[in-house]
């Protein structure tokens, strides 16, 4: 029984034509010229939103490159991912929204794919590495005595190797880019899955080294955050006003660690739960409308990442020309990480960024 029923699954999936084989055309919407009009309408917004929030961030950073730590390193190099998201990728897509078609072609296709990728890959694996720094920073004080600037440029150059190599495993032949079923943007093709099982293998591959795993770091950084700064202002609760003043600066470190959870997940978790069933559910089972929704969301992700890691979290200094100064009088400085070493009442100031 088990042979046959191997036996029917290799014949399923060299039966299986992928849906941008099966009509002349793969590159002709499958939305009404009303729906493109406003995918590209809203596309538009969101790119002229993401260039300027991350074109701001980074002339700002610019003007103090000298003095910048690491985790503002990091946090430059998500506004250079969002930005390349933003000036490489969205204009193919808007164009082709607005003439209700792709434009560009195979070529321009996989171009439009690989960068894509690229740069989302550099914004997810960024922010993997802003997480754990920012979890080792809180969690673990005495890391924060030994990470000097080389370090982060060393971890930029591990982010662009990772990034690069993940989206140029396709052109090695065990994977590709294709049109997605709307027809008027490209994707990795995540329908190889259902045509053989090293497409099976690439597919679950990319899903765990760039997305599952990426996103377990994350979530598990920020909730040992959030915990440690539970945990460090009960402590400290019954203590001096400043003490307390603290506590609000806590709350608000907490806050930010939720929004960029949240943020992350609400963008791209639902792309990711598409493409999965996509990729391993019944063919052709995700309606092209729907399918259309969780690619656009992705898309907002790099208007409102430069919101929650500049505007938010870093309203106090962080982009400021002068730079950042802690104070322990200053009720405008950065982030407090409160300790309590047994009998001691002292509190250890730690910056966040």
């Amino acid at each position: 029984m088990s042979g046959m029923a191997s036996i029917h699954n290799n014949s399923s999936q060299e039966e299986y034509i992928p849906h941008y084989l099966q009509k002349e055309d793969p590159f002709a919407s499958k939305l009404s010229r009303e729906a493109d009009i406003i995918a590209g309408f809203y596309l538009t917004i969101i790119g002229i939103l993401s260039t300027l929030g991350n074109g701001y961030v980074i002339f700002m950073s610019s003007k103090r490159k000298k003095k910048l730590r690491p985790a503002e390193i990091m946090t430059v190099n998500l506004a250079v991912c969002d930005l390349g998201i933003s000036v490489v990728g969205k204009p193919f897509s808007i164009i082709s929204f607005f003439s209700h078609r792709w434009m560009f072609g195979w070529i321009g296709c996989r171009w439009y794919g690989w960068a894509g990728f690229f740069f989302g890959c550099g914004s997810l694996i960024t922010m993997t590495a802003v997480s754990l720094d920012r979890y080792l920073k809180i969690c673990h004080l005495s890391y924060g005595t030994w990470l000097k600037r080389h370090h982060a440029f060393i971890c930029l150059a591990i982010i662009w190797a990772y990034a690069t190599f993940w989206a140029t495993v396709p052109f090695a032949g065990v994977g590709s880019y294709a049109p997605e079923p709307f027809g008027t943007s490209c994707t990795l093709d995540w329908w190889l899955a259902q045509a053989s099982v090293a497409g099976q293998a690439f597919v679950l591959s990319i899903l765990f080294f760039c997305l599952l795993f990426p996103t377990a770091v994350i979530v598990f950084s920020y909730i040992k955050i959030i915990l440690k700064v539970k945990s460090s202002t009960k402590e400290v609760a019954h203590y001096d006003t400043r003490i307390q003043n603290s506590h609000i600066l806590e709350m608000k470190l907490t806050k930010v660690a939720m929004l960029i959870c949240a943020g992350f997940l609400i963008a791209w978790i639902p792309y990711a739960v598409v493409s999965v069933w996509s990729a391993f559910g019944r063919p052709d089972s995700v309606p092209i409308q729907f399918s259309v929704i969780p690619t656009l969301l992705a898309k907002s992700a790099a208007m409102y990442n430069p919101i929650i890691y500049q505007v938010i979290d870093c309203k106090f200094a962080c982009c400021r020309p002068g730079g950042l100064k802690a104070k322990s009088s200053s009720k405008k400085s950065r982030t407090y990480t409160i300790s309590a070493h047994g009998d001691s009442t002292a509190m250890n100031e730690t910056q966040l960024e």
